[in-house]
């Protein structure tokens, strides 16, 4: 990576821009330009913490000189307007998860970009973790074998105050989803990455923890991958204090965990000499883990910058590179088309296929 500075702005000034401008603080070759957002003294208090200037208004943002990367930190409903609007303008772009809340707008915008000969980068941090990457590489070197079963769990807390914090929360139209679409849409990413593409969904979905939403904020769902694997997909907002995010992959040589970012077990067949590993099923211990400070499982505040900070650093070198960021406005489709698949089965009570 060259020691050219790059120059950043951030649309949207609440809780994820806070996590972005401080993401941006810890990347060396980084900058806080400027910060924009509707409410001018959200913008102002984030823009005198980090020594930028700020805006209220999005044109007058991108009119600022020397912009290199505009990350995008506004409610997910309105993420294709203001990605088309930097696009435009010729920026490179960072845009929150999800990629938006329907698929049209997400195709949509992400034409917009290469139209506009922009680079759109979708947040997806845990794609990033070192526990996901050495896992996707044994997957890929056919370590596991054959894949069987993928299961996800986020199981997180969010209290009634969260969601009536803001007017857009739970909101069809601009959440585009609860406890999937919102939290765990990074889960559901992480398990079709490593398990491969989903051909089917037959799901549950259910508000029963919470008032005044229109989403859901429990939901399960069985999955069934195109290579033949089977899996669940679980996620709620109502596990009080927050239990962790946990994922498991087994296949038939081998079966891993990935619980809050952290490989607590990863173990292959080749790994012992007969082949077997112990009389009772082969049990054994995890490392410790469980739900921490840093995750976001209780707070949605208390995330850690690091997987971010990888991300935006892809986002940089993809630039200098003249590549496409690794997870870029085709990839962050896939996990939206997943979620929207459980919303559609929920409401109609039947399996939903996926789009080849």
């Amino acid at each position: 990576m060259s020691q050219k500075q790059y120059r950043f702005a951030i649309i949207g000034a609440g809780n994820i821009g806070k996590h972005h401008a401080a993401t941006i603080s810890t990347i060396d070759n980084a900058v806080l330009v400027a910060v924009c957002d509707i409410i001018p003294e959200r913008a102002q208090e984030l823009a005198e913490k980090h020594h930028c200037e700020w805006y209220t208004n999005i044109d007058e943002i991108l009119q600022h000189v020397g912009m290199d990367i505009v990350t995008i930190a506004t409610p997910s409903g309105m993420h294709a307007e203001h990605v088309m609007i930097c696009a435009k303008a010729g920026k490179q772009i960072i845009c929150e998860k999800p990629i938006e809340v329907t698929m049209d707008k997400a195709k949509l915008m992400n034409e917009a970009c290469k139209q506009a000969g922009v680079k759109l980068a979708v947040i997806s941090q845990h794609r990033f973790q070192p526990s996901t990457v050495e896992v996707k590489k044994q997957v890929d070197n056919g370590r596991f074998g054959k894949l069987i079963l993928g299961t996800g769990a986020i199981n997180w807390y969010r209290s009634q105050d969260y969601y009536d914090s803001g007017d857009w929360r739970a909101t069809w139209e601009l959440d585009g989803g609860g406890a999937l679409m919102n939290q765990g849409v990074h889960t559901v990413d992480v398990l079709q990455h490593l398990m491969g593409p989903v051909d089917s969904v037959y799901a549950h979905c259910e508000t029963l923890g919470h008032e005044r939403m229109e989403v859901e904020d429990t939901a399960v769902a069985t999955l069934r991958f195109r290579n033949g694997a089977i899996g669940t997909l679980v996620g709620t907002t109502c596990a009080f204090p927050g239990l962790s995010a946990r994922i498991e992959i087994v296949g038939r040589d081998g079966s891993a965990v990935i619980d809050n970012d952290q490989l607590v077990h990863c173990k292959f067949r080749d790994q012992y000499e007969n082949g077997e590993v112990g009389h009772f099923g082969g049990a054994h211990e995890e490392k410790e883990s469980g739900a921490q400070d840093d995750t976001g499982s209780a707070d949605p505040t208390a995330i850690a910058t690091q997987g971010h900070a990888r991300q935006f650093i892809d986002m940089i070198e993809a630039i200098e590179e003249d590549r496409e960021p690794k997870m870029n406005g085709d990839t962050a489709q896939k996990p939206l088309e997943i979620i929207l698949a459980v919303y559609e089965s929920a409401r109609t009570g039947r399996p939903v296929k996926l789009s080849e």
